[in-house]
């Protein structure tokens, strides 16, 4: 039950950001992380060409989504001034180093690159969430524990992905669906803690709404591959079924999640005076 002297505010939701915000943690995020976890299931050798191709097509269809949002376009370039202060500077930074890592490992084919374009993958993913916990007006985006959910939704998304693609080849690697199964439940986890904060503290009313359609995704977002992934790791016959039905289902909450987030359950905070005015308070003598 919310305290009434809260019920009048967080009300209004912010208007900065749209479909388009969402866009970028949703297709950025997924890319950051499929670089990531792509590299890292290609050890020793750097990752088939074609997957870095489409994390950071990713990627920069994340960051289009953004620059498209703005009013006046080429003040895109006043986020690179900032980096001291602003993670959306960094997230910027981190972006471009990417592209030149992945590019270099193109060309060269060198694996040391593609574990450094790795690193930068996740350090992209991290960077997305503080983004959002700096936005200290916003309760659904400042508590603490958005961060680790950023990140372990990103690293679902980026496993599904990488699932996908290597059906769509015909490459299909080991131990994949029980690396999605444990994945899965790790973000269910880490957003059971963050519903569960978000709950006890005093979030506005549209936001718990919002909150409680999220948990439904996510709960289905993670029964249905749990059951998929397991039945893909009982029964080798249907490993590309149940993985392809569990990387989609898992793809498909995390990214409903992800707009939700963004678009719906973003409710400026606002100010309180409590319930009672002090004697002398200068609005005392118009109760």
């Amino acid at each position: 039950m919310i305290n009434e002297k809260f019920a009048r505010f967080g009300t209004v939701h912010q208007t900065s950001w749209d479909g388009r915000a969402a866009g970028n943690f949703i297709c950025g995020g997924a890319g950051a992380a499929l670089l990531a976890i792509a590299v890292l299931t290609s050890w020793p050798t750097a990752p088939d060409w074609r997957l870095l191709v489409l994390a950071l097509a990713l990627i920069g269809a994340g960051l289009a989504f953004v620059w498209t949002e703005i009013g006046r376009p080429w003040r895109a370039f006043n986020v690179l001034f900032h980096p001291q202060t602003s993670w959306m500077t960094r997230e910027a930074f981190v972006a471009g180093l990417i592209a030149v890592l992945v590019f270099a490992t193109i060309a060269t084919g060198m694996a040391a690159t593609a574990y450094a374009a790795a690193l930068a993958g996740l350090l992209f993913l991290y960077c997305q969430g503080r983004i959002l916990r700096a936005a200290k007006g916003i309760p659904a985006w400042r508590e603490p524990s958005i961060v680790r959910l950023i990140v372990s939704t990103g690293l679902v998304e980026g496993l599904a992905l990488l699932i996908l693609a290597d059906l769509a080849i015909g490459a299909a690697r080991p131990n994949m669906p029980a690396a999605l199964l444990l994945l899965a439940v790790l973000r269910f986890g880490t957003w059971w803690r963050y519903r569960s904060r978000m709950l006890g503290s005093d979030a506005p009313r549209s936001t718990r709404t919002t909150l409680a359609v999220v948990h439904r995704a996510l709960l289905a977002g993670t029964a249905l591959p749990v059951l998929a992934c397991g039945a893909a790791i009982a029964v080798p016959g249907a490993a590309a079924a149940g993985s392809a039905v569990a990387a989609l289902s898992a793809l498909g909450a995390g990214w409903y999640f992800k707009y939700l987030l963004i678009t719906r359950a973003a409710q400026v905070q606002g100010y309180a005076l409590g319930n009672k005015l002090r004697r002398g308070h200068p609005l005392a003598a118009q109760r």
